[in-house]
């Protein structure tokens, strides 16, 4: 009577921590936005959103799921509508929105772009479990392609919809990640083969960027 006790409390311990495991945990992150978020003129591991992820695991984090709702050429009324149609299901670990480019060069209303891309931020929170993360709107006059365009004009306007993105942003308790500098630099090989978008390695140094916001908004 005694060992057949013995053995049923083992069995009973064992079976309680196997109970207790736990499968592995994964992050999930949710990238919104366009062109430069669905990575337009470079591979899928080279976006940005697929290299921050490698980053987030090389520092010991938990395998993570990228989830990109992003289309080239999206207006931040594309987006709201293409967030309708993917309809991703949260809640994510951390939600990263970056839109505005495609309100600029087809001339639309700043104003216009304030409302909607506040509307985009209190959606995108919805979808998160901490603050949004957004990232700045890089400048393309500086590209060879930009080079058919007013360049000075197309860096005045991309500094006003990202002071507007700025401030609305702060407005919402999100977090802002200023990449813009990294597009104007002259680091040869920042321009994908299309000669517009940014490369691999030009999101390689915005990753650099967001990798300490990503941890500090995924740790907090």
């Amino acid at each position: 009577m005694r060992v057949r006790g013995v053995l049923g409390i083992l069995i009973a311990a064992l079976l309680l921590l196997g109970g207790c495991a736990e499968e592995p945990e994964t992050i999930r992150i949710l990238s919104l936005g366009d062109s430069y978020t669905i990575g337009q003129g470079v591979v899928e591991s080279e976006r940005w959103p697929n290299q921050l992820a490698r980053a987030l695991e090389a520092e010991g984090s938990p395998p993570v799921e990228v989830r990109i709702v992003a289309q080239t050429g999206w207006t931040t009324s594309d987006l709201d509508a293409g967030i309708d149609a993917a309809a991703p299901e949260g809640p994510f670990d951390l939600v990263t929105l970056l839109v505005g480019v495609n309100n600029q060069f087809r001339g639309l209303d700043p104003d216009e772009y304030r409302a909607e891309f506040a509307a985009l931020l209190e959606r995108a929170a919805g979808f998160s479990q901490g603050p949004v993360l957004v990232v700045s709107i890089p400048d393309w006059g500086v590209t060879p392609l930009g080079g058919s365009y007013d360049r000075e004009r197309v860096a005045m306007e991309i500094d006003e919809f990202n002071a507007i993105a700025r401030s609305e942003a702060e407005a919402a308790g999100a977090e802002w990640v200023y990449i813009t500098p990294i597009s104007r630099s002259d680091i040869v090989g920042l321009v994908a083969a299309d000669a517009l978008h940014p490369s691999g390695l030009q999101y390689g140094l915005w990753v650099e960027e967001i990798l300490p916001v990503a941890r500090q908004l995924l740790d907090g």
